[in-house]
């Protein structure tokens, strides 16, 4: 289910980036070498398919990174939020009143597209999502955050949107 291409197609996942980048990029869709080259980078998909796996595999990061954060009360797989939320991933808060108290919960979810994926990216996801706990905003803090718990974010971020174009044009590499 390939999706036609033309020189005005639209990269939306790399819309931030250059235009000579978003060239090149064109370019590797056109020859049909974008899914090679990322095959080469990461030729496996990650087997945590399910809640309870991304659920213990979210939670690892937490307790290494951010152990003395907010608990998280839930943490999915979540098939409308690529859809919907124009978003890979959901961190929400909640706080509600309960008596002369306020509670407040930490919900993570993310895009069903990472189910079959690398594992680096499912990370990047997590770890991105996981910074919203401490910092809400995408400024300076969140982004040394993501880095202190994973170093090479950034790169990981536009290998990710790479792969969410090959998906979009060509469709699956796994």
């Amino acid at each position: 289910m390939s999706k036609p291409l033309n020189q005005a197609a639209t990269l939306k996942y790399l819309s931030a980036y250059s235009p000579q980048v978003q060239t090149q990029i064109q370019a590797l869709l056109e020859q049909d070498k974008l899914g090679e080259f990322l095959l080469k980078k990461y030729p496996e998909q990650h087997n945590i398919n399910n809640d309870k796996l991304l659920r213990d595999y979210v939670m690892d990061i937490k307790n290494r990174y951010l152990r003395k954060s907010s608990p998280l009360s839930k943490i999915i797989y979540d098939k409308k939020i690529h859809v919907v939320n124009n978003a890979l991933g959901l961190h929400t808060f909640v706080s509600r009143v309960q008596g002369s108290k306020l509670k407040s919960k930490n919900e993570i979810r993310v895009s069903e597209v990472f189910k079959v994926a690398p594992e680096p990216f499912l990370e990047m996801i997590v770890v991105h999502e996981l910074s919203h706990i401490r910092e809400k905003n995408h400024d300076k803090a969140f982004y040394q955050l993501c880095e202190h718990m994973l170093p090479d974010y950034h790169q990981l971020e536009f290998e990710m949107r790479l792969y969410l174009t090959q998906l979009e044009f060509k469709g699956r590499i796994y």
